[in-house]
């Protein structure tokens, strides 16, 4: 298993691997101002946050349970700019589509931006063959608001490709996030 370079990202994104797809690093606006970057860099792919956000909230007392998700607990916020309250979490989506090939793997880390904020990034694996908008889990371990921007860049994507191809893909397993789109909650 390999990592893969700026080069090979470019030509699977021209195969439909990631829509919309920025060949370059995107460092400032159309108008102008300083943003987190995304876009190609040297062995992965700078995601961004959609303007879609879902905002924890303890204001119904619920449990939270993997099981049984009451969808009550978010409160859904559309802006370019989402303030998560301390110590608590918000959930999101990728702006780009994936559509992971058979041999690859792909692993996301936070972008150190937000990193050295106190926001934790989080998303499981991207499974060979799975396809989707990938939900990001944003966990504000400060004991102050903090902002996080949509459409800029909020984690990098890193693939992995292997020599021989999977013989169970996400998709050959009926997988239940598979073609998600917007942000999803959590299934059983």
């Amino acid at each position: 298993m390999s990592i893969k370079s700026d080069k090979w990202i470019r030509r699977m994104a021209a195969q439909g691997m990631i829509e919309p797809f920025e060949a370059g690093q995107v460092r400032v606006a159309a108008d102008g101002h300083k943003i987190v970057s995304y876009g190609t860099s040297s062995y992965g792919y700078d995601v961004r946050c959609a303007d879609e956000f879902k905002i924890f909230t303890n204001i119904n007392s619920t449990i939270v349970d993997p099981k049984a998700f009451d969808p009550k607990s978010f409160i859904d916020v559309k802006s370019d700019v989402c303030i998560s309250p301390p110590n608590s979490f918000a959930l999101a989506r990728t702006v780009e589509y994936f559509r992971i090939p058979r041999s690859t793997l792909v692993v996301c880390l936070g972008k150190s931006t937000y990193a050295r904020c106190g926001i934790i990034v989080n998303v499981t694996p991207l499974e060979p063959e799975w396809e989707g908008h990938v939900t990001l889990e944003f966990s504000n371990t400060t004991t102050l608001p903090a902002k996080i921007y949509a459409n800029e860049g909020v984690a990098q994507m890193l693939f992995f490709e292997s020599d021989e191809v999977c013989e169970t893909s996400y998709r050959d397993r009926g997988g239940k996030y598979q073609g998600q789109r917007g942000v999803t909650l959590p299934r059983t």
